[in-house]
């Protein structure tokens, strides 16, 4: 349980790296900032542009498929802004009110794990529709894609919820009336609280493994059928490895900020240093998997996100409706 003599260490803690910053802000530290946004922004503009060609399109609007992707966009704009915001902060050290941080938290939290739950559920349609195309269309309803999304919400916020309840329980009220940084290990002050979730994130990175392994294993077999059609086959397992790939880098990601509290104990700087790091490379590539997929690598939606933003007729539009599906 964390003591007023804890507390009280904690902001002598933080009063040593807040002068620390005051006595030497590196260009350093400025530069890497700087990169920071080049990278955050670019994926935020595309994204955005995405949701709308998404939105102007109806065929995209009944299609399972599309509808998780536009899912996994719309949580990769909230993430990557919410958490750029949080990196910002930290940057120019920023102290917030504890309990502010705390639910900034739990948003992030949601988030974070709403990406892997989707990827998922896009590794399970891709299986449904290449596995069992007879069924596809019965299973793969608006409805049901919907309600899925809302399933994942829900599961979404059990692991931040239990760290809010168990940090209630073990921590005193002044705890939450306290300035700080924002990042996760405030939910977890304790090392056998930091242990639960380090663990709850292992057995979720392997449920998800599996279920994708599974639909890698069903898609390779289906393949080798021929009453399957080979080039659609072919275009699944890419999708799918694709999909494992960004699952390997969102759940190095939740890793993340354990290191990032080993570093903020030793040095400042270098604390920030590994944090922006970190965001570029776990948080910002791995999320530009799906736009570079489905945005990009799809034909159909590469083609009517051009049609938008060219804003002008092509020959494979008709006059009045737009892109041809």
């Amino acid at each position: 349980m964390c003591t007023a003599e804890c507390n009280g260490t904690q902001n002598v803690s933080i009063s040593n790296h807040h002068l620390q910053l005051v006595s030497s802000v590196p260009l350093r530290m400025h530069l890497t900032l700087a990169i920071t946004q080049i990278f955050v922004w670019p994926f935020v503009y595309i994204n955005i542009l995405m949701l709308f060609t998404f939105y102007r399109k109806q065929s995209f609007r009944t299609e399972t498929r599309y509808i998780f992707f536009a899912h996994t966009l719309l949580i990769d704009v909230i993430f990557l802004i919410l958490t750029d915001f949080m990196v910002i902060l930290s940057y120019n050290y920023v102290l917030l009110p504890m309990a502010f941080c705390i639910a900034f938290c739990i948003l992030i939290d949601a988030v974070t794990s709403c990406t892997s739950l989707t990827i998922t559920a896009m590794c399970v349609e891709r299986y449904v529709a290449i596995c069992m195309p007879l069924r596809h269309s019965a299973i793969s309803t608006t409805s049901r894609t919907f309600t899925a999304i809302l399933i994942i919400w829900i599961i979404s916020y059990i692991k931040p919820f239990i760290d809010v309840f168990i940090l209630v329980a073990t921590v005193s009220e002044e705890y939450f009336v306290e300035a700080t940084l924002c990042h996760y290990e405030i939910m977890t002050p304790e090392q056998w609280h930091r242990s639960i979730s380090s663990i709850l994130y292992v057995t979720y990175f392997i449920i998800i493994l599996l279920i994708e392994l599974f639909c890698y294993l069903m898609i390779v077999l289906a393949a080798r059928a021929a009453s399957v059609d080979k080039k659609s086959a072919g275009k699944g397992l890419r999708t799918i490895s694709l999909h494992m790939l960004q699952l390997i880098l969102c759940t190095v990601e939740i890793i993340c900020p354990y290191i990032e509290g080993i570093f903020i104990q030793i040095d400042i700087h270098l604390y920030m240093s590994v944090r922006s790091f970190n965001f570029i490379t776990f948080n910002v590539i791995a999320r530009a998997v799906s736009t570079l997929v489905y945005g990009l690598g799809d034909e159909k939606f590469s083609t009517a996100m051009l049609y938008y933003m060219r804003c002008k007729q092509n020959y494979i539009f008709s006059e009045n409706k737009g892109p041809n599906t």
